[in-house]
């Protein structure tokens, strides 16, 4: 069995920086990913970066694991990285199961930081399995990972930023896109990344949902339906595009499983996209020693993700007796960099939904 004082469960960006803040501040860190590098998300982002410079702004999503690597590397004697590695599950008595390489291993720590992040929705309508029908995630790993095109057209089901950054993308592939619809009478992301679509003549189409897909073998064309203020369809309105790629970008949900497991209070919050943990203002959930980061406590921007982990992992930290002589005002500032991402009329839902669960 494998003894540490804390186990970080998920190497994207929340979890890199939960690593690195635990590490600082004198805790030995077994931090733990599925995949077969770190860097979750971020690898397959090529968009730069809002925020500011503590959140690295400017810098390309793809650009910043390197970075955080080189800062992990720092504390590299008291952090052990674990990847191909599946947790199966976290049990009453504080010890965790993984899966590599066929091994089945048993780990057992003081402190746990979950940031395992969220998986993509899919919406429900005939024929959503059809081979050319794809999530935004996958697109963009096929893209910006593997150098693949999905296909030679593509419609866009989400216009959010990953919406809208992801048919940009498509374009500058050579891709022809053919639209970006949503449910909502008006497109749900940044300005800059709309207006980046409209120059180029790709048409945003609110109010509009895809009701059928058709194809024998694959995706051929898709049958949308116009919605009305209140998100209702409107008989009649009917039409079909022809198209090979469906991509969907309708949201995340948090991949809480593994918190459900464990005890902790867990409840549903629209604003955050599904069940999420109740915590305190250190991201500690009801159950003492486990804490969170990243989009398992709420889908935000990978900004929010980061200050979370750096977070997490100097309070999870202290909690163990290993306080950073600069504790206080690391604390402070992180706090105020989240306040700071969640100000202004974009993040009224994030902050909505923090009322209900922070305790």
């Amino acid at each position: 069995m494998i003894k540490t004082d804390i186990v970080v469960i998920g190497g994207g960006p929340a979890g890199i920086c939960a690593a690195i803040n635990a590490a600082s501040s004198g805790a030995k860190v077994l931090l733990l990913d599925r995949d077969s590098q770190l860097g979750g998300q971020l690898i397959k982002q090529t968009h730069m970066f809002f925020g500011s410079q503590k959140q690295h702004a400017s810098v390309r999503g793809i650009d910043i694991p390197g970075i955080l690597v080189k800062e992990m590397e720092e504390y590299k004697d008291n952090i052990q990285i674990m990847l191909d590695a599946t947790v199966l599950g976290i049990y009453e008595d504080g010890v965790l199961t993984i899966e590599k390489n066929d091994d089945y291993i048993k780990i057992k720590p003081k402190g746990i930081i979950v940031a395992t992040g969220a998986s993509e929705k899919f919406p429900a309508f005939p024929n959503n399995d059809l081979p050319g029908i794809y999530g935004a995630g996958a697109v963009q790993t096929l893209m910006n990972v593997y150098g693949v095109s999905p296909g030679k057209s593509v419609f866009m089901v989400g216009a959010g930023n990953i919406g809208l950054i992801v048919s940009y993308q498509l374009v500058q592939a050579g891709v022809e896109v053919k639209g970006v619809i949503c449910r909502g009478p008006r497109y749900g992301g940044y300005a800059v990344h709309a207006s980046k679509l409209k120059r180029i003549g790709v048409p945003i189409m609110p109010g509009h949902r895809v009701i059928h897909a058709h194809g024998k073998d694959k995706l051929e064309r898709i049958t949308l339906i116009k919605l009305d203020e209140n998100k209702k369809e409107i008989s009649g309105t009917e039409f079909d595009i022809e198209t090979d790629v469906l991509c969907i970008s309708t949201g995340l949900t948090p991949l809480g499983e593994l918190l459900w497991q464990m005890g902790c209070e867990m409840k549903f919050i629209r604003e955050f996209s599904g069940h999420v943990p109740v915590r305190n203002e250190e991201l500690e959930t009801t159950v003492p020693g486990v804490f969170v980061a990243g989009d398992v406590a709420g889908i935000e921007e990978a900004s929010s993700a980061m200050v979370e982990g750096r977070l997490a992992g100097l309070c999870c930290a202290k909690k163990l007796g290993f306080t950073n002589p600069e504790y206080s005002s690391l604390k402070e500032d992180y706090l105020q960099q989240l306040h700071d991402l969640r100000s202004g009329p974009v993040g009224d839902g994030i902050r909505k939904g923090l009322a209900k669960i922070v305790v």
